[in-house]
């Protein structure tokens, strides 16, 4: 059942990492959301889902009917063919600022990533950064947030390096630092950002856990450890070996590779730290999980759900 009297959401990957707590944030909240969904999905108190994906106009027009904002989280993080981070994040950005202008729903919210500072570094970075140009071309009330590491429960990225800090060896790019944030923290951000209003609109704010110039790759992978009870041996690795693994990788494991040579090669760059000047404005927004504790509950989830 979908409640009117709150805003009403339209929202893409809500069946995803962020999406899934965007939906259990906004239920809490008795926010009416309208969610985007490939496959049938169980019925959810406040959530109509719509069957179809970000090529399927006719799904997009019905999701965005009636709603007051769109947030945009679907998109495409990790692919073997660059035209897939193309087809997914481009076009499908520019197919929902499309519904959104004809359905004359003003607000959106667009999740992209920190990689779309450097997008020569990567085709996922260039394929953000690309999306950001069509949100800011688009004439609505946008704004975009670029999440740095995002971790937390039922994420599948970052839960490699904690199996690999189980079995007490975890490889990481030699140097370089990287902002965090835990996904509830991030999900806080974008329902908070519905309103809309001057502070925001227009934006493109970078939100993490607030510790100032964020984390060494070494420490990030101590602090995954001793989430786990563990010591591991952190190893630094090279850009070459990280070539290497990402061959070895695709070879093993084809298509469902984790580490790609794309992938190598925003992993690699040795600043991901969120932009103090880009902060969301502090009466808005602010973290409220410690990522230590952030990341032992995160374990927690792990072992609770046979991930670990």
């Amino acid at each position: 059942m979908v409640r009117k009297d709150r805003a009403l959401v339209a929202l893409t990957g809500g069946t995803g990492f962020v999406g899934q707590m965007v939906l259990e944030l906004a239920r809490s909240r008795g926010i009416a959301v309208q969610a985007l969904a490939r496959r049938a999905q169980a019925p959810q108190d406040h959530v109509a889902w719509v069957a179809g994906d970000l090529s399927t106009r006719g799904a997009l027009d019905d999701l965005v009917r009636g709603t007051e904002a769109v947030i945009h989280v679907a998109g495409l993080v990790n692919a073997a063919d660059p035209q897939e981070f193309e087809r997914a994040n481009v076009l499908g950005t520019m197919n929902m600022i499309e519904a959104a202008r004809a359905a004359g729903v003003p607000r959106f919210i667009f999740v992209s990533s920190l990689s779309a500072r450097e997008p020569d570094l990567s085709a996922y970075g260039a394929s953000k950064a690309r999306a950001e140009m069509l949100v800011k071309a688009s004439g609505l009330d946008w704004t975009i947030v670029r999440p740095p590491a995002v971790y937390g429960p039922r994420d599948a990225e970052m839960f490699e390096l904690f199996r690999a800090a189980k079995w007490g060896v975890v490889p990481v790019p030699a140097g370089g630092r990287a902002s965090m944030i835990h996904v509830e923290d991030l999900a806080r951000l974008l329902l908070a950002l519905i309103p809309g209003g001057m502070a925001v609109n227009g934006h493109t704010f970078e939100p993490d856990d607030g510790v100032p110039g964020g984390w060494s790759h070494v420490d990030m992978a101590r602090a995954i450890g001793a989430a786990l009870g563990k010591r591991p041996w952190v190893i630094s690795l090279r850009p070459g070996f990280l070539r290497l693994g990402a061959r070895i990788d695709g070879m093993l494991r084809g298509a469902k590779a984790k580490l790609t040579p794309d992938r190598v090669g925003y992993m690699t760059h040795p600043d991901w730290v969120v932009s103090p000047d880009a902060a969301p404005p502090p009466e808005l927004w602010r973290a409220l999980i410690e990522t230590r504790g952030g990341l032992t509950g995160t374990a927690e989830w792990y072992r609770r759900e046979g991930w670990l």
